[in-house]
């Protein structure tokens, strides 16, 4: 057998026959390779050249039909790989191994296996929310009324605030702080670097050779405090409102600010002025939302209608009994 070199697609296609196995096993002398029966005719393909058999494996065949319909499923950029007749031969002995494979995993009882099973459940629900991707109207599809009315219905998810970048000097002791606060207050950007390097108990963003001194201490950009896109994980609270006490670009705020154990000198070095963005800024963010927004509510009608033809019941008292796993050391540490 050649060295096991299977695309995604064609890996994809070994759950799902082995899937095909774990509910019924196919006749012998029936076709059960790639996924597709042979009657399944792909686009631009007529039936009677769909059953053409390419290959046999063992009992079953490989079709001209299932061959083309593995090269659709196939994202554009992966089908560009099977343009030559190389290439394609090497696609039909992809399709060759992935039945032997499958055909000897389903003999080892692998088909059998939850843990198959599951996997393959798994395939089934993501290949038929792909059919329910696939039947949403795109965002080119979004009519401009529709745009607008978002738009007009969420301004104030269009307003970008004032935005601030913020660096530190951090310092153990409030005393030392205010003694460094003065040379910091006046400190040209490459003054202010050699304080980070030289009196900064954060270890990160010094100044080197890939980093300018002005962006010494550099924690990133906030947001005004209490703003909901405002935050950032690296400033805590306490400075992300002082920077927004600085009078100036380039300005430290008078005074050290008390935050997580230490004392910070705090510097902006960086300013966007908040704005509105217009409807031509935000229209293709906005089509690619109620593309979103009509995706979910066709996913959430699909399982309501699933659930009342086939009715869901829970035995809560059952599930209240399951034990818990008992938590690793890891996860206590």
């Amino acid at each position: 057998m050649r060295p096991m070199r299977l695309s995604a697609t064609v890996l994809a296609c070994t759950a799902m026959m082995l899937g095909a196995g774990c509910e019924k096993k196919p006749a012998a002398g029936t076709t059960a390779s790639a996924g597709t029966s042979a009657s399944a005719a792909p686009a631009g393909i007529s039936p009677e050249l769909a059953a053409k058999v390419l290959a046999k494996v063992g009992d079953h065949e490989i079709t001209l039909g299932e061959y083309a319909a593995t090269l659709e499923r196939m994202d554009p950029f992966e089908r560009l790989r099977y343009q030559s007749a190389d290439r394609r031969k090497q696609l039909l002995d992809e399709l060759i191994d992935l039945q032997l494979l499958a055909d000897e995993a389903r003999r080892r009882g692998l088909d059998q296996q939850p843990e198959t099973q599951e996997r393959v459940r798994q395939m089934l629900r993501d290949e038929l929310l792909a059919q329910v991707r696939a039947s949403t109207p795109p965002p080119a599809d979004i009519s401009e009324a529709d745009a607008r009315r978002y738009y007009d219905e969420h301004r104030d998810d269009f307003r970008e605030p004032e935005r601030r970048r913020v660096a530190h000097i951090a310092l153990p002791s409030e005393a030392e702080a205010k003694a460094v606060l003065e040379k910091a207050q006046n400190a040209s950007p490459a003054e202010w670097g050699k304080l980070v390097a030289e009196k900064s108990r954060d270890s990160r963003n010094k100044p080197s050779a890939s980093l300018p001194p002005e962006l010494a201490g550099d924690l990133g950009i906030v947001g005004p405090p209490g703003h909901p896109r405002g935050d950032n994980p690296n400033v805590p609270d306490a400075l992300r409102a002082a920077v927004f006490e600085v009078d100036k670009l380039g300005g430290v705020l008078p005074r050290p600010v008390a935050a997580g154990g230490l004392f910070h000198l705090v510097r902006m070095t960086g300013k966007t002025d908040a704005r509105d963005r217009t409807f031509q800024d935000a229209e293709r963010s906005i089509r690619v939302a109620l593309t979103q927004e009509r995706l979910r509510a066709r996913e959430a009608e699909l399982e309501q209608e699933l659930k009342k033809k086939y009715p869901v019941t829970i035995d809560e008292a059952q599930l209240a009994k399951l034990p818990l796993p008992a938590p690793s050391a890891k996860a206590g540490k």
